[in-house]
């Protein structure tokens, strides 16, 4: 059993963090928000124009189950972030991919929804606890952060 994670937001950079973290296998996406429906997000998912195909097999079930590998993710399609069930489904951290939140009280949401973590895609418009950059500063991240950025999805 892998980190728990839910994704906020589903588009380039939500999909292609979610291959990452499938492929590694250390991972397991618990859930997807995105206010697009469960078929069209699998069809993205599965090809990608610079990517291409997905490798696994993606199955839908209903509006809100993505089966990816024999793995059942939750579909959501929640405005709100904090009215997304992160506590009950038990998610370790949220990747907040949307590009939307960038503010420190609204990546607040999600923690106040049940996220213990959030990691924030693209640079934060205010100050949160730290922004990461891989080889940089990566010695500069503690365990009590929760509001952290990678400092740039390109």
């Amino acid at each position: 059993m892998g980190i728990r994670i839910g994704i906020n937001g589903f588009g380039r950079i939500g999909r292609n963090i979610f291959r990452i973290m499938h492929e590694s296998g250390d991972f397991d996406i618990i859930a997807v928000n995105d206010l697009g429906d469960a078929k069209t997000m699998a069809h993205l998912l599965k090809y990608d124009s610079i990517f291409r195909k997905f490798s696994g097999e993606i199955v839908v079930e209903g509006e809100e189950l993505l089966i990816v590998d024999g793995n059942g993710i939750k579909m959501l399609t929640e405005r709100d972030p904090s009215r997304l069930p992160w506590a009950d489904l038990g998610v370790d951290f949220v990747v907040e991919a949307t590009g939307v939140f960038r503010k420190r009280a609204q990546l607040e949401q999600h923690l106040s929804a049940g996220a213990p973590k959030v990691l924030l895609t693209v640079p934060a418009k205010d100050p949160i606890d730290a922004t990461i950059v891989l080889k940089v500063n990566c010695s500069t991240l503690k365990a009590e952060h929760k509001i952290i950025s990678n400092a740039s999805c390109t």
